[in-house]
């Protein structure tokens, strides 16, 4: 494998940013030292003005292979990744058919093997009626089980009582959850049904999948952790209310409990369905300004954990439906970096708490082996970034395969100008606002945690 050796750069992490130089070799960190020289044969990249991150970790993922490629897949939103500087991420099992037994989350490692230029992780699905499969999960090599108390994309609802506490009682990994007390759900739906008939306003989608709804099934989770000493991790928090339910005094890698933001949370608000309609509909639903602050709060006083995209593509024709037919979810992992790097520019976050809640806290959550993080001998999972330069989210350079976002249109300071995965080369975009190239002679590794 090639060496890297990168000079000059303004390396953050570990909460500091120092000018240094950084050699690659054999996938890993080789050195990392203010002034390093090299004889033998390299390709130097001077990275003098651009500043020198982690790969960032996306816990949460849904890249809709097997059965529902004509939206995604594995390859294609493994390149949207790379190029938005996400080199890992753990993708979500409600595919079609839903990755219920090791032999179905098995076909997707396989399918990632070849296809994806990321490192991966699999979640393993949970239903009413698998948890004999649950128990075979491997620790070291799945990343965890993925719970839905609440109904979303998939129809995977594990809704029996039973059911639930054998999963929290039993699971060999970690536990997590989408949170929304379908009861409540279903009650708001029909509600607003009678009152609008078939023309629902997609304003009234956090008024039916609301706080409450997301409220209480976060404390049944939490409760549940609680009885069985269970690693929980609550995805996406949409509400201010729920922050109540954790704490911020243990440190990350001892918390049993934990919990994340997802960026449309921290980035959009009811305010925006008029502009946006179906486009950001989701689950949980974007809530109110009150709410948006508040994830805010929870994410910089350490309640909630890191943050996520629960990148969730689906086709234009799928979401310009109206609000009954149109599917939630919306496609964000090539953009989740630039998102935060216009929060720091706006100074409501620092590069320091960037890398922090975006590479450093995931890999602790979920115990990754020898990454996440700057250091020699770790794989080298690297962005470099380039501060300064404006461009403009525009179907042209957009690489999902659904062909839109909802930020099109938004100009952006800041671009990935090279991703590394594992000491490779896997993206170049040298200028901002083009598609950039890729280098997919070499495919991502699957993910391994020390439990």
């Amino acid at each position: 494998m090639k060496r890297f050796l990168i000079k000059n750069a303004s390396l953050v992490n570990e909460g500091n940013i120092v000018q240094t130089d950084v050699l690659l070799q054999d996938g890993r960190i080789e050195r990392v030292d203010p002034q390093i020289s090299v004889d033998s044969d390299h390709e130097e990249i001077n990275a003098q003005g651009l500043y020198l991150l982690p790969g960032l970790i996306d816990d949460q993922v849904h890249f809709r292979e097997p059965g529902l490629t004509h939206k995604a897949d594995i390859h294609s939103e493994s390149r949207a990744a790379v190029a938005g500087g996400v080199t890992s991420f753990m993708e979500m099992p409600n595919t079609i058919p839903p990755a219920l037994t090791i032999e179905l989350l098995e076909e997707k490692y396989s399918i990632a093997s070849r296809n994806s230029l990321a490192n991966y992780s699999f979640f393993m699905g949970a239903s009413n009626e698998n948890i004999e499969e649950l128990q075979k999960v491997d620790p070291k090599n799945i990343c965890g089980v993925k719970v839905f108390m609440g109904s979303s994309t998939g129809n995977m609802l594990v809704d029996n009582e039973q059911a639930l506490s054998d999963i929290f009682e039993k699971s060999p990994v970690l536990v997590a959850t989408h949170c929304e007390d379908e009861a409540t759900v279903l009650a708001n739906l029909e509600k607003f049904k009678a009152e609008y008939g078939e023309e629902i306003p997609f304003s009234k989608h956090p008024e039916i999948r609301n706080v409450e709804a997301c409220l209480l099934s976060s404390q049944k989770a939490v409760e549940l952790a609680k009885k069985f000493d269970t690693r929980l991790h609550i995805l996406h928090i949409s509400t201010k209310d729920e922050l109540a339910l954790f704490e911020s005094d243990t440190a990350l890698e001892n918390k049993k409990i934990t919990a994340e933001a997802c960026v449309h949370h921290l980035w959009f608000d009811d305010s925006d369905y008029e502009r946006l309609q179906s486009r950001i509909k989701c689950n949980p639903a974007i809530k109110s300004r009150e709410h948006k602050e508040g994830i805010w709060q929870g994410l910089m006083d350490g309640k909630l954990d890191f943050i996520a995209t629960d990148h969730a593509p689906h086709t234009l024709e799928e979401k310009e439906n109206k609000y009954l037919n149109a599917p939630a979810g919306l496609p964000l992992i090539q953009h989740s970096l630039n998102m935060m790097l216009e929060f720091y520019q706006k100074e409501k976050f620092t590069l320091e708490d960037l890398v922090q809640k975006m590479c450093h806290a995931p890999a602790l959550c979920y115990r990754l082996s020898e990454r996440g993080f700057i250091r020699e001998g770790y794989w080298a999972d690297l962005v470099l970034v380039d501060p300064e330069s404006n461009w403009k989210v525009e179907s042209s350079n957009l690489l999902y395969k659904c062909g839109w976002s909802p930020l099109e249109g938004h100009s952006f300071k800041g671009h990935v100008t090279h991703t590394f995965v594992n000491g490779h080369l896997a993206f170049r975009n040298e200028t901002a606002g083009v598609a950039g190239s890729f280098d997919e002679s070499v495919p991502g590794k699957r993910l391994q945690f020390e439990r």
